[in-house]
């Protein structure tokens, strides 16, 4: 007689017997969740538009839609409040953790889920309009702020990272039900994508799909490494190691203490004081994951302390420079994949 089964309450797990377990034996499903509620939105934002396409959607490593397969996978920490706290706590953010960004980032793969069910990509109009879908991704993209040839939907002025990206987005927005788009694009180029967008859907209205088989690709069901194993591997794959190379430029903001400055301000006591500002504000506005501000804002603390350097300036004049800096340090990762402006 074979041993029974053990039930796991995650509402009760320690999180040391959490990131322990495998993540195809995490007890979790999309039926009963809140994410049906989104799900059933879309599904409705799709029949609104006359559009017979309804995709399969499954519980996945990441949001994803595996390339040429239209289905759509949703990160497995949005089926239960405990594993988006972990996700909160491992990686400062939870991607699609709300409803507003859930619906966002469900819209953004439907683009690419419908492009592949009808082969749209392969149409000579959508690579006139959005380029060639075989393009290569790399690692990073610069992008153009306030460029007006791009929707934006996403953070991060996402449309401009591929022609893939460039039509779910463009999709996303001709979708979303209360979207403004004709007024809020009519003086941008990008409204012509957005016209081709709705043309495009119109010739598809209350037809089926063209690929009727599909894989579910990175299935969480399926998935056996272990939650600790999936957040190292995470965390290395889109942070970086690197020097101590602040040291400089710390020490034009703040001054070393020495006897006669001794009871000024303590630059790590008072940056800490701001850190989910800081955190908040540069991912906002540089588009990249807190958790990878988070690591560069660490280790200007570290130096901060090593350095043992004290406030100058006012309090606020010296966060506001601090966080300049921390946000050009940024960009520089976004643009070029490294904080500095070489290589390793």
């Amino acid at each position: 007689m074979g041993r029974e089964k053990t039930v796991i309450n995650l509402s009760e797990i320690s999180e040391e017997k959490l990131l322990a377990l495998r993540i195809c034996e995490l007890p979790i499903a999309i039926e009963g969740t809140w994410i049906e509620e989104c799900l059933a939105e879309v599904y409705s934002d799709l029949e609104r538009k006359n559009l017979k396409f309804k995709p399969e959607f499954y519980l996945a490593e990441e949001w994803l839609t595996p390339e040429d397969e239209p289905v759509i996978g949703i990160p497995f920490y949005l089926a239960h409040p405990t594993l988006m706290k972990l996700e909160q706590r491992m990686m400062l953010d939870v991607e699609g953790g709300t409803k507003k960004t859930c619906l966002q980032l469900l819209r953004h793969e439907l683009g690419h889920a419908i492009s592949y069910a009808y082969r749209l990509h392969k149409k000579r109009s959508w690579q006139k309009t959005f380029g060639h879908s075989s393009e290569e991704y790399d690692d990073t993209y610069r992008y153009r702020p306030h460029s007006k040839n791009f929707v934006r939907h996403l953070d991060g002025f996402y449309a401009q990272y591929h022609p893939d990206e460039d039509f779910a987005e463009t999709f996303a927005v001709w979708l979303t039900s209360d979207s403004d788009w004709q007024n809020q694009y009519k003086k941008w180029k990008a409204i012509k994508k957005i016209e081709y967008v709705e043309s495009l859907m119109k010739k598809i209205q209350n037809k089926e799909p063209v690929v009727k088989k599909w894989k579910k690709y990175w299935q969480a069901s399926t998935l056996k490494r272990t939650l600790g194993n999936h957040y190292k591997k995470k965390k290395h794959f889109h942070a970086e190691d690197f020097p101590h190379f602040h040291d400089e430029n710390l020490k034009r903001i703040f001054l070393e203490r020495t006897e006669e400055n001794k009871d000024m301000p303590s630059a790590v006591k008072s940056i800490r004081k701001y850190r989910r500002e800081i955190l908040d504000n540069v991912s906002m506005w540089t588009g990249e994951k807190k958790y990878i501000v988070n690591d560069l804002f660490k280790d200007i603390c570290l130096r901060c302390r090593a350095l043992n350097l004290v406030i100058k300036d006012s309090e606020s004049t010296a966060i506001l420079k601090v966080a300049t800096y921390i946000t050009a340090l940024t960009l520089n990762y976004v643009y070029t994949g490294w904080f500095r402006g070489n290589k390793k």
